[in-house]
């Protein structure tokens, strides 16, 4: 006991850093089941289609990893990576949700609670990193663009996740291409190999093609978690001032 307790002080000293390993643990728990149940369901052969690296499922390693990184720098990229793109991809996914079905009514639970659970996280890690603005006590300002309030939310964070995001679509598209030959595999949906499924975006194909969608995909996928990034801003001026 006394040794689970030197363990909780040491490396998770804050309540939100608890409840955020908890997701991230309760995440993979899932996700080990679900992999589970979709290859004993397939006589024992795993398909690669569910390989667990897509958008909605890089949250679930961010949460892991959160409370051991302790460079406040580093914590703030990932509180932004999972307020904005965490946070995008949760409500993205109820804008079809033909991709959350599966044959076991279980499974199709599993994929809706998911994204459920994306977005509170998202909202959860949204609310703390206004909590602690890198401006400093008193530094918000009255506009959304004024320098004040700038300095308070600077851009750096939401850069840092861009990048971990565009990080991810290069290991992405590197499964994608390397593992193609052994089944069926689209990460992030940008395998150039098929076309992209994701709703609007797969009308576009006959006007710009499948590689140029793809793109577009990825650039507005950028756009949208802006936007959250701005709402955000929005947030911290309207509620965490100082």
């Amino acid at each position: 006991m006394n040794y689970m307790k030197r363990i909780r002080s040491e490396y998770f000293p804050d309540t939100s850093d608890r409840i955020l390993f908890l997701c991230g643990a309760v995440m993979l728990s899932t996700e080990i089941w679900k992999q589970l149940v979709l290859t004993l369901s397939a006589g024992g052969h795993y398909n690669l289609w569910y390989l667990p690296f897509q958008l909605c499922s890089i949250p679930m390693y961010v949460l892991l990893a959160y409370p051991w990184l302790r460079r406040e720098k580093i914590r703030r990229v990932l509180l932004a990576f999972l307020m904005c793109y965490g946070l995008l991809g949760g409500i993205a996914a109820f804008a079809d949700t033909s991709g959350m079905k599966y044959a076991y009514p279980a499974l199709t639970v599993h994929s809706h609670l998911w994204h459920v659970l994306l977005i509170l996280i998202g909202i959860f890690a949204g609310i703390l990193y206004c909590r602690k603005p890198a401006g400093g006590p008193g530094a918000s300002g009255k506009l959304l663009f004024s320098r004040r309030l700038i300095n308070a939310f600077p851009l750096r964070p939401f850069l840092g996740a861009s990048a971990l995001y565009l990080i991810c679509c290069g290991i992405a598209e590197l499964l994608n291409l390397a593992l193609d030959q052994y089944g069926k595999i689209n990460m992030f949906y940008i395998n150039p190999d098929y076309q992209m499924q994701q709703v609007i975006f797969r009308d576009l194909i006959p006007l710009l093609g499948n590689t140029a969608v793809i793109l577009l995909y990825i650039a507005a996928t950028i756009l949208g978690a802006f936007i959250l990034f701005l709402f955000w801003r929005v947030v911290r001026r309207l509620f965490f001032r100082r």
